[in-house]
């Protein structure tokens, strides 16, 4: 089933829920009940309780938010250090050169073309692109250099594998989801205070009154599917993207 279908269908349901329960509660309620007097201290609670789960649904947007862009910073980061490995080698003699440049290329197409989507599945980097990775450091590391021109370039190139290797460490760590359990039980036991404080002012079934009831609980139910979506920054709909090694090893596109 498509995330954006789930979407509209969680919005749908808050609705739908905020809705029967006026109507049972209308049904249930004495006749001399006068809705509209409602207590000042409700009103208050009710005000404050909004602005604290909105706060609170503010901070965790922005948390996944964070963790989604430091996710894609870290495959930039990786791309990026592969082409300059790419790039630099090229001061090694052509079979040293060459070799380099097919396992970087090898490595690559492993993260795009497989990896990618054993992320996506199972949140996991996989064992073959870790084999590659050591055997591009071992192209580079166990190469002795022969000139001094090759000398200079040794120790960079070096430094640029040790990138690949944080940046790919720093991208498994992030595979996963970000927000811990509490966090979620939180978020949404305050959904369902939030929510259930409109019952407490006496809703009434007027057609103004139960769309602003209606669109308040989708509100909410969208809050809460952009966090989840943005949650697992390699996994969900909006997802960071291998696009910076497709950018910088363009070949690949074909």
């Amino acid at each position: 089933m498509s995330e954006w279908l789930v979407l509209v269908l969680a919005m749908a349901a808050a609705c739908v829920v905020v809705v029967i329960i006026t109507f049972l509660r209308e049904r249930s309620v004495s006749e001399d009940e006068d809705p509209s007097e409602t207590p000042d201290v409700i009103e208050y609670m009710t005000m404050w309780i909004g602005v604290v789960y909105a706060i609170v649904l503010g901070l965790a947007i922005a948390g996944v938010w964070e963790a989604r862009s430091a996710a894609q910073d870290h495959v930039q980061a990786e791309a990026q250090a592969l082409h300059e490995i790419s790039e630099r080698v090229r001061v090694y003699p052509a079979d040293e050169r060459d070799h380099v440049r097919a396992d970087v290329q090898a490595y690559v197409s492993q993260v795009v073309d497989v990896e990618w989507k054993t992320m996506a599945d199972h949140e996991k980097l996989t064992q073959r692109g870790t084999d590659l990775l050591e055997r591009i450091r071992a192209d580079v590391t166990d190469y002795q250099p022969k000139t001094d021109f090759q000398a200079q370039a040794y120790q960079p190139l070096v430094d640029q594998v040790t990138a690949v290797d944080s940046a790919r460490n720093a991208r498994s760590d992030s595979t996963g989801a970000t927000m811990p359990s509490v966090v979620w039980f939180g978020l949404l036991a305050g959904a369902v205070i939030t929510i259930g404080m409109v019952f407490a002012l006496q809703i009434r079934r007027t057609t103004r009154e139960l769309i602003l009831a209606g669109l308040f609980s989708a509100l909410i139910a969208f809050l809460l599917f952009l966090i989840w979506d943005f949650d697992a920054p390699y996994s969900r709909g909006i997802t960071a993207s291998a696009q910076p090694f497709l950018n910088l090893f363009p070949h690949l596109k074909d």
